[in-house]
């Protein structure tokens, strides 16, 4: 879905009825044509030239300025817009009188002030922002001066709404909390009902939703206390705009019914013309255009009539949302025209950025792509200046999908992540919404996600786009997930190559947004004088035939050749971990001792080759026809999903990967007799573990031994482990303490895993040869020169893969110290283990590839300093799965079993809730068996080895055997 901006009006900061302090909503009408202010100032000269000649005293000049101001509230409520604003002005040159300042210095000050902002107000009101905030800036300074606090709550009010008209949103904030602070000082409960709302369309544009309500529900509840119905529409108006953009659709049609009914009931016509744009929106965004161009019409009608500029240029751009959906794009791009026209004139830039963005759409469905290329940089620069996170999540998404349609998909999905880490930001702030909203957000953007995992997947990048798709749930971390240990968020993955390519975009985005900005401040000064100079005319010429320029700078930008070096990097081929085919013929020897089959799967771009080895036979290829790369990463990534959530279905989805990859060879391994795979999965398949394939009746791993190996272990499979295991053991196990861990510019939280300390305590337990250190006394660096002693080291702790910085990819100790990836690698020795257990999250994770090397990350490097075997997770992993799965495997290795029938006893225990899997054997090579372990779980003390609950393979087929399983 490529992203339109709609634009709904809140009628927060500008038209609120009006007190007798000077809050207007007048429009400066005469005969149609705005009256200028030459002639404002001449009428007033005339009523002050009436005035003299009458020879007033200096009372009845005050006394008629009270009169006048007075009248010009009547002629508002009324609608006579004109005859308000002659009012204002004719009662500020009275009370400008040098002889009434002189004898009612206060009063007079007071009613220039109040004036002033009431004068500000229709400024402010007709678009006219320059001339607004000088008034309101004297209106400010006078208030001030003589201590009318109500009065300076008011301005200071009014200020903010000029700032946020000018999208510049913390100073809206600013000034909105100093009205606030005042106005609850001296108990101004119309204002302060005023201000919240206020401050919280401020956050709406922000799309900080949950703080928009919070101060909208809050305004509404003062309003409807005090009777203010003006205020209380206003409001319902603006919370059914905040469910709009939720995608409550029904909930907003709701909000706004009600406010169009109070607007329709006061006599509202700014309110009821800017409910109706809404309620069209909602109309447009349910598909029903005839409805929705039929409020738009109402609205358009309104605002023209009333002099609502702002209303104006909004709906005419929503009424060209209208025809582009209808695809008549001419007529589209002629309303979008007249809506940017009027957003310029009036220097509203959310709806100038937006409209951009929904002119760049036009060229896009037109074909013309650097035209459309063009419109997307401006629009982007105007929201990112402004801060407008939604606006500019889509036209990110728009310029990704542009350049996927022109066969760039490298870059198009830098953008589309880009996209993703924007609408993310403003998912994190609706955590504090009900379920049901966050959902409802999050379909309308569920999109772009879809998009960017689909393309992700047809680069082979299997991870990212699993990683994309679980963002979509609702909570990125469920119930059965409380207790995970790895990496804590879910951020983005960001590679390097890919931030290099966006630091080089940067640049030049941030020149579009310097000319945006030189822009909008030429605008601004053709309105302040009412004129523009020839300078001013060169200057607009130069700055639009640059930024119509922009699809050529962005092809410079593409063809730069930093960024094609960058792109280039996103590609890497399978690097050293992995095995030669010419080697599968030296395996054979081994594969006799081991009793073992060798599944070397290949896959190609239209099919899967399986090429199993025997002792007996030389290498046998079987051929899957039919199954294309692109259909088996859909297939993984689907399997992935399920693996990951313990209430899903995954035995679907594993017997269609079953049907692939065994099945094919199922007489060959019939015909074998053999009982482990050593398997070297290619590519993608490395993201999977084989055991949890399933055949119809049973999982893999009730069937085989599975054992993975790389090109560091290919000579080391027979090689017998020492006599009994004797473990050094570390965890990280108190929830009270966090560590954090500052990689490149980010900062990780890692919390105790409780259940951590459980597993190394059972294993202190039950194990005789163990030396446990746990939290502070877990020191990676400290207990380097003691390993050699030990031939098991298990690592009960966080570990983290960076694909950003994958050299500094860690092992968190109990201390906080880390060890990373580098430092293994040059620092460490191995030499005499004979397992590494990394009890984490994804510690199957290293480097970063398009082709699945990282799945053996860790492992390869840990046998590559001489380890002879290493377990390692595939995914985030139960904190209380692992310890029972360990438990289990703990057992059954100290029963005498070799590490992978040890792993498959564990398994088998799991998904069959029987201990008794632990202990029946038909071969003991290690003589006389040790004690068993309960498999119970700490947290409830209930026995789990009947009836378990831990037979999903998300709690069991994590962990995959690395290298030597004797």
């Amino acid at each position: 879905m490529f992203y339109v901006w709609l634009k709904r009006l809140s009628s927060a900061p500008l038209f609120v009825a009006l007190s007798f302090l000077g809050l207007m909503i007048p429009m400066i009408l005469n005969g149609g044509e705005a009256v200028s202010a030459t002639q404002r100032q001449a009428n007033a000269q005339a009523i002050a030239s009436a005035a003299q000649s009458a020879e007033m005293t200096p009372e009845e000049k005050l006394a008629e300025g009270d009169r006048l101001f007075d009248e010009s509230l009547q002629f508002w409520r009324t609608s006579q817009w004109q005859k308000a604003l002659d009012r204002l002005e004719q009662a500020l040159v009275l009370y400008q009188d040098m002889n009434v300042r002189a004898a009612f210095p206060w009063e007079s000050r007071q009613g220039e002030g109040r004036t002033l902002n009431g004068l500000g107000k229709i400024a402010d009101d007709f678009g006219d922002y320059p001339e607004a905030l000088d008034y309101y800036q004297q209106a400010l300074e006078i208030r001030r001066e003589i201590g009318d606090r109500a009065g300076e709550g008011v301005t200071l009010n009014n200020i903010g709404g000029i700032y946020d008209n000018l999208s510049d949103y913390p100073k809206a904030l600013d000034y909105y909390q100093q009205a606030l602070g005042i106005r609850r000082e001296i108990g101004d409960r119309v204002g302060e009902g005023r201000t919240l709302n206020n401050i919280g369309g401020t956050y709406d544009n922000l799309g900080d939703y949950p703080k928009a309500l919070d101060y909208y529900q809050q305004a509404l509840g003062i309003r409807r206390e005090i009777g203010d119905r003006a205020g209380e529409g206003d409001t319902l108006n603006n919370i059914g705009g905040t469910y709009d953009n939720l995608g409550d659709y029904p909930e907003a049609l709701d909000y706004y019914q009600q406010a169009l009914g109070i607007s329709r009931e006061i006599g509202d016509r700014v309110g009821e013309g800017r409910t109706l744009n809404n309620i069209g929106l909602i109309y447009d965004n349910l598909g029903d255009y005839p409805e929705a161009l039929d409020y738009y019409q109402q609205a358009l009608g309104i605002s023209r009539e009333i002099g609502d500029r702002a209303t104006e240029g909004r709906t005419l751009n929503n009424i060209g949302l209208i025809y582009d959906n209808l695809g008549d794009y001419p007529e589209a791009l002629n309303y979008y025209q007249q809506a940017l026209g009027i957003s310029r004139e009036i220097g509203d830039r959310a709806t100038e950025g937006r409209t951009l963005n929904n002119i760049g759409l036009i060229y896009d469905n037109l074909g013309d792509y650097p035209e459309a290329l063009d419109y997307y940089q401006q629009a982007l620069g105007i929201s990112r200046e402004i801060g407008d996170r939604a606006g500019e999540g889509g036209t990110l998404n728009n310029i990704g999908r542009l350049l996927d349609q022109t066969n760039q998909p490298e870059l198009a999905i830098i953008f589309l992540k880009q996209s993703v880490s924007t609408y993310e930001k403003i998912r994190q702030t609706n955590k504090q919404l009900s379920q049901e909203l966050q959902q409802s957000y999050t379909d309308t953007i569920a999109d772009t996600y879809r998009k960017l995992a689909d393309l992700l997947l047809q680069e082979n990048r299997i991870l990212e786009a699993q990683q994309i798709l679980d963002l979509l749930k609702i909570q990125e971390l469920n119930d059965f997930l409380h207790n995970v240990r790895g990496t804590p968020d879910s951020q983005i993955t960001i590679l390097r190559p890919e931030i290099a390519i966006l630091e080089k975009y940067q640049e030049l985005q941030q020149s579009i947004i310097l000319l945006t900005q030189e822009q909008a401040a030429i605008y601004t000064r053709i309105r302040e004088t009412g004129d523009i100079t020839p300078a001013d005319q060169e200057r607009l010429g130069q700055i639009d035939a640059i930024l119509s320029d922009l699809s050529t700078q962005f092809q410079a930008f593409i063809d730069d050749p930093d960024v094609q070096k960058q792109i280039a990097a996103l590609d890497i081929d399978v690097q050293e971990q992995t095995i030669p085919l010419e080697r599968l013929t030296q395996l054979q020897d081994n594969l006799a001792d081991l009793n073992a089959v060798m599944l070397y799967p290949l896959v190609l771009d239209d099919r899967i080759e399986l090429i199993i080895t025997t002792p007996t036979s030389a290498p046998i290829q079987r051929t899957v026809q039919g199954v294309s790369r692109t259909q088996l990463n859909d297939a993984i990534t689907t399997f992935r999903l399920a693996l990951d959530d313990p209430g899903s279905d995954a035995i679907t989805p594993a017997q269609k990967l079953y049907d692939w990859l065994i099945a094919p060879i199922e007489s060959d391994l019939t015909a074998a007799g053999l009982d482990t795979i050593i398997y070297a999965p290619d590519g993608p398949l490395r993201y999977i573990p084989l055991a949890a394939l399933h055949d119809g009746d049973q999982w893999l791993a009730e069937r085989f031994r599975i054992n993975h190996i790389t090109a560091a272990s290919i000579d080391d499979l027979s090689r017998p482990d020492r006599t009994q295991p004797v473990v050094l053991a570390g965890a990280f196990s108190d929830p009270s303490v966090s560590h954090d861990v500052t990689v490149g510019d980010r900062t990780l939280p890692f919390n105790g895993l409780p259940y951590a300390g459980e597993e190394v305590k059972s294993l202190e337990n039950n194990l005789p040869n163990i030396s446990a250190h746990f939290d502070d006394s877990f020191d990676l660096e400290s207990l380097k020169p003691s390993i050699g002693a030990y031939n098991i080291l298990h690592f009960a702790t966080h570990a983290a893969f960076l694909p950003d910085y994958p050299v500094n990819s860690f092992i968190l100790s109990g201390n906080g110290n880390t060890v990373s990836l580098q430092s293994l690698r040059e620092r460490w020795n191995f030499s005499g283990i004979d397992l590494v257990v990394l009890s984490a999250c994804e510690t199957g994770l290293g480097g970063y590839d398009n082709n699945g090397e990282q799945i053996l990350g860790l492992g390869y490097v840990f046998q590559e300093k001489g380890a002879k075997a290493v377990m390692a997770s595939l995914w985030q992993v139960s904190d209380r799965g692992t310890q029972t799965l360990m438990d289990a495997f703990y057992a059954a290795l100290n029963n005498g079993y070799g590490k992978s029938e040890a792993l498959q006893r564990a398994q088998q225990a799991l998904i069959s809730g029987d201990q008794t899997v632990l202990e029946n054997s038909g071969h003991h090579p290690q003589g006389e068996r040790g004690a068993t372990l309960d498999i119970i779980d700490s947290h409830t003390g209930r026995s789990l080895t009947h009836g378990s609950t831990l037979n999903h393979p998300y709690y069991w087929a994590p962990f995959i055997l690395i290298g030597n399983g004797l």
